[in-house]
Parts: structure tokens; sequence; C-alpha cells
């Protein structure tokens, strides 16, 4: 196979290199990624600005790498509209913390898989409970590796990306693997005012996750009873349920 691997948190990141050691028992790699952390940017591209590639030698020399000054959805674009990849199977991560529930709206890292699933590109993105930049990511490989596994004997259509979120434990404390679907959450945000060098106020974001949903069967449920949580995505954000809301007043 021939497989692209991105992510968000920049070409450097050690969850990428985890994911590249993986993705490498599988096939031929391509590395196209951030040429600097790119977290929260959500589905951004760049319009407007110049684009550039830099060829990188980060992964050796049996994988060809490049570093991209855009987001990591335009990571995708230029691999498959400059570099003319049309590769078999598309990894994204390992990302550097969770991406479950709301999450998945603004995470750089689903929106390499989102974007791969437009181009009809079998997409999977792989995150972490982990934050540090040093984070022990030998448990992550091993459940990136059994889900390539399962995803190649039994995948899902292209146009389904999967949302995997790796609880941060040993692999002997990992329950198992679950299905599920994204639980209703939201961020309380909170901003802090803070004063920089030349006396002028500025703000740094923080709050915290709020949950809504108290189902069995949500990657928020799996991933606090120690399982890995695999959610797979829709690119369609149609209510079908409410086309007809306005049915009985419509001109």
């Amino acid at each position: 196979m021939r497989i692209l691997v991105c992510n968000d948190d920049g070409i450097s990141a050690k969850g990428l290199r985890a994911l590249v050691e993986v993705a490498k028992e599988f096939g031929e790699v391509v590395v196209v990624a951030p040429d600097r952390p790119q977290s929260g940017m959500g589905h951004a591209v760049s319009i407007g600005v110049p684009l550039r590639l830099y060829a990188s030698h980060l992964f050796g020399s049996d994988v060809s790498a490049w570093a991209c000054s855009g987001t990591p959805a335009d990571c995708v674009k230029l691999a498959t509209g400059v570099l003319r990849l049309r590769p078999d199977l598309l990894l994204s991560g390992i990302n550097h913390g969770a991406n479950f529930s709301i999450s998945a709206f603004y995470s750089g890292t689903l929106s390499a898989a989102v974007e791969g699933a437009f181009e009809h590109i079998p997409s999977i993105g792989f995150s972490l409970l982990n934050y540090s930049m040093e984070a022990d990511f030998s448990a992550a490989q091993a459940i990136v590796r059994e889900v390539i596994l399962m995803y190649l004997a039994h995948p899902f259509p292209p146009e389904v990306p999967l949302n995997v979120n790796i609880p941060n434990l040993p692999l002997s404390e990992i329950q198992g693997i679950r299905l599920v679907r994204q639980a209703k959450g939201r961020f309380v945000e909170q901003f802090e005012e803070r004063i920089d060098p030349y006396g002028q106020p500025y703000y740094w974001m923080v709050g915290r996750f709020e949950s809504e949903d108290t189902g069995p069967d949500t990657d928020l449920w799996a991933l606090q009873r120690g399982y890995v949580s695999i959610c797979p995505l829709l690119t369609d954000l149609t209510a079908y349920s409410h086309l007809h809301h306005w049915a009985s007043v419509e001109r």
C-alpha cells in the first residue's frame, strides 16, 4: 500500500514519528505535515496566502517527507494536488491530546482525515489522551497496528473517516476497543486577562469540557472506562430529521 501520514502537531512531533513507524509495516509511507504546530485549526484552509512545501529527512531515506507551511487540511490538498499522490490509506496523528466529543469539530488531526474522506481516501485519525510532547506512545502504537489490521479486514466506506481515541494507559490496562458515537458536550470557556510588556491587555483562553451525555455508547463513556473509542464520522452535516420543520409555512 501507499500510505499518506499527516498530523496537526507539526512534522517534528513525537506522535507523528510513532505513527510513521507503524505505517511503515504496512507499505510505502509519504509524510506531509505542517512545519509548525497547528492544533485547534479545525478544517481551516489557507486562502490568499502562498503555501510552501519543503523536503524533510526526519524519517530516514525510506520515507518521503514534506513540511507544509499551511494547515492539516492544506497538507492533504497539497499531497493530492501538487505531489499527485493517490494513497490507499491516510493516517493522521498520533495527536498529543484527546479528540472526543465536540473536540472533533476543532481538531486539526481529524480535519486531515476528513479531507481525505472528501477525496474518497480511506482515512483514520488517531489521538492519545496525553498532551505532553514527550508522551509514551508505545501502547498507542500497538493500538494503531491493531486498528489498521481491523480496518483492512473489515473496511469502512472511504467517505466515512474514523476518529480513534486511545486512553493514556499501559497496553495491559486497556480494556478493549469499542465502536461508539460522539458524546454530546461543550467547552465552558473562560478568558484570563493578562498584561504584555508594553502594558497592553491580552487574553488567554482557558476553561473546561462539560459533558451533556451519560449514554453508555459514547466515546467519552468508553475512554473513562479504559477502552479505545472509535467513532465513524460523517462529512454530511445535514440534520435530516429537521428537513420538514417548516413544511407548513414554506413558500
